[in-house]
């Protein structure tokens, strides 16, 4: 009788330690079915924005606004991407209504544009009679070729950080750089973008 019971006894404990097994590894792991991966979900990984691919076919990565004190001046700060074999054209228009600050860049097809790099003598793009106060965000909505277009709130930051002040605005450009179209507010009232 002893041996039967030794056989059953290792039975039970080899069943009782697969079943424990299977519950530690089914509650270590059961997290990752319910939770989601942090490395799936896109993200902006620096001080600016990266605009949905809805907005056409330009890719427009880190955006950013450098303001002045008040506001009433910023630099728009952006790498903008043109994967197409087509020139394409950027349009952006800063705040909503009437007192909307409109502009657009264009971009050379297979190239890519870095508003703000100075090595390359590109200018940020000069946004005149905005209403922006660094610190906050303001609403900028961005189109290219037949996309949608998408409304994002976009960062306005200072020239306070060492490498924001290059970027901040000054009283007039500087004309020897390749200079990028300064917009100026519009005074015809526009439809509110759909976001």
């Amino acid at each position: 009788m002893s041996s039967v019971d030794s056989g059953g006894s290792v039975k039970t404990r080899l069943i009782a330690s697969i079943a424990v097994g299977a519950a530690v590894v089914l509650g270590t792991t059961g997290c990752n079915i319910l939770a989601p991966q942090a490395t799936t979900i896109d993200y902006s990984a620096s001080d600016g924005i990266n605009v949905p691919a809805q907005s056409g076919p330009l890719a427009v990565r880190n955006a950013l606004i450098v303001a002045n004190e008040d506001g009433t001046v910023g630099n728009f700060v952006a790498a903008i991407v043109n994967d197409t074999t087509d020139a394409q054209t950027l349009r952006i228009e800063v705040g909503q209504g009437s007192s909307a600050v409109r502009s657009s860049v264009n971009v050379a097809a297979g190239r890519t544009l870095s508003l703000g790099d100075y090595t390359d003598g590109v200018e940020p793009l000069r946004l005149d009679g905005i209403e922006a106060v660094p610190g906050s965000t303001v609403p900028v909505y961005f189109q290219s070729g037949d996309g949608e277009g998408a409304l994002m709130q976009v960062p306005v930051l200072d020239g306070a950080l060492a490498y924001l002040s290059p970027l901040a605005p000054t009283a007039t450009p500087s004309p020897s750089l390749t200079t990028v179209p300064t917009a100026t507010p519009t005074p015809t009232p526009s439809a509110t973008p759909s976001s």
